[in-house]
């Protein structure tokens, strides 16, 4: 069961008495440790499921040469016996390009995970793996790839979405063509340019509508998919020819994709990937946006609204506290308010910092959610929401490293 967070309710109480007076702030958040189902590892994710079911998935460290792809429901705010997916001892495990799981709108028993496995012997040379378990995840089929290139290459930071016709969407960085001397340089070494690739797959794994949405994007940030009343809406960091690193968006209309389009101009000119994706969710028309800059070496935490399913984004709202690292996180707690987390360096380290946020701006002080570290290894906080609350799941860098998740309740 979980159990209160004495301290960190503290804490922040004492920072909202710092940072506001009147204290207004003060004891309007508390924090429920959910004891952690990780023994030793890392990448977590989650996923709320059509009927409100959280889902955790990580990468569980077995021993030096294997790695296994496991998951845990969160039932009475309690995590479930984990279950596994897979396991291998050629995959590509980096703190950044994560493993994710979902279920099928029309089947709560019905699931797809996926995870990253070596293809050749280059660094970069990986594919996607995609299983299915149609029992609520006691076993898996065989796994499929999404793309069908056949290249050796980067295949990665991917985000799969449920949809109301009994199907799943799935978006992807691809890497066919830096393989292919046509194209230009990439940072990695290769010969063309990252491109944004999506298809959509069913329950036996066939596939349908494999499409390139765009040619040419950064090759190491994440991508984030939701689904308006419109349709589709997928954001990612874009890559101009001059280098500039904005973030980007591309969607659907009547059931077509439209052309990408950037959110705002940041004008970010960077040679290399800075390994920092945006987040995107939606609910009906209304859609919140996410992301990480550092136009001229000034980092920002950023977030803008859209009120019509992602054709025009309001002016960003900034959220950070000075010093961001990025590695963001959003999840809408309503159609006029969503919650933004992110990393923040600070004199010891790092912290997980959290604020609300609405069209109009940011609704009062941000606060902390845990201490943290600034090193790649503490990967990237993920949120979900769970009955009116918000799961927090984050990796945890110590002697031993581990997943540590909280239920957080906002009055």
């Amino acid at each position: 069961m979980y159990k209160p967070l004495l301290r960190t309710v503290l804490l922040f109480s004492l920072i909202s008495c710092q940072n506001n007076p009147d204290s207004s702030n003060a004891g309007a958040i508390s924090f429920y440790e959910i004891p952690s189902p990780v023994v030793e590892g890392g990448e977590p994710n989650l996923f709320v499921s059509e009927a409100g079911q959280v889902y955790l998935s990580w990468v569980e460290y077995l021993n030096d040469t294997t790695d296994a792809l496991l998951f845990s429901r969160l039932e009475n705010a309690q995590w479930s016996q984990p279950l596994e997916v897979a396991r291998g001892s050629d995959w590509f495990v980096n703190w950044a390009d994560f493993p994710s799981l979902v279920a099928y709108k029309d089947e709560e028993q019905s699931l797809a995970a996926h995870w990253l496995q070596k293809s050749a012997t280059g660094t970069y040379d990986y594919d996607v793996r995609i299983a299915q378990s149609f029992d609520g995840g006691k076993t898996w089929g065989p796994s499929f790839i999404p793309h069908r290139d056949g290249i050796a290459a980067e295949h990665g930071f991917v985000s799969m979405l449920p949809l109301p016709d009994g199907r799943i969407f799935a978006t992807w960085l691809d890497g066919r063509n830096t393989k292919n001397e046509e194209h230009g340089g990439s940072e990695h070494g290769h010969q063309g340019a990252m491109a944004l690739r999506a298809a959509i797959f069913d329950k036996e794994g066939n596939l349908y509508e494999e499409t390139e949405l765009d040619g040419r994007v950064c090759d190491c940030c994440q991508t984030s998919a939701a689904m308006t009343d419109e349709g589709l809406i997928v954001a990612y960091r874009d890559r101009s020819e001059n280098e500039i690193r904005d973030i980007a968006i591309v969607r659907q209309s009547n059931g077509k994709w439209m052309s990408p389009s950037l959110v705002f101009p940041d004008n970010w000119q960077i040679t290399g990937c800075p390994v920092n994706g945006p987040s995107i969710k939606a609910e009906g028309k209304t859609v919140a946006l996410a992301w990480f800059s550092m136009p001229d070496e000034k980092p920002q935490v950023k977030v803008a609204f859209s009120n019509n399913s992602g054709a025009a984004f309001s002016a960003p709202i900034r959220m950070d506290d000075g010093n961001p690292l990025g590695r963001v996180d959003v999840v809408l707690l309503s159609e006029k308010e969503a919650l933004v987390t992110w990393l923040e360096e600070t004199e010891d380290g790092a912290a997980i910092k959290a604020a609300k946020v609405g069209p109009e701006g940011k609704q009062g002080e941000s606060f902390l959610v845990a201490d943290s570290d600034a090193s790649r290894q503490s990967g990237f906080p993920r949120m979900a929401k769970y009955n009116g609350q918000v799961v927090f799941a984050w990796t945890h860098v110590d002697s031993v490293t581990t997943v540590k998740t909280v239920l957080i309740r906002m009055k």
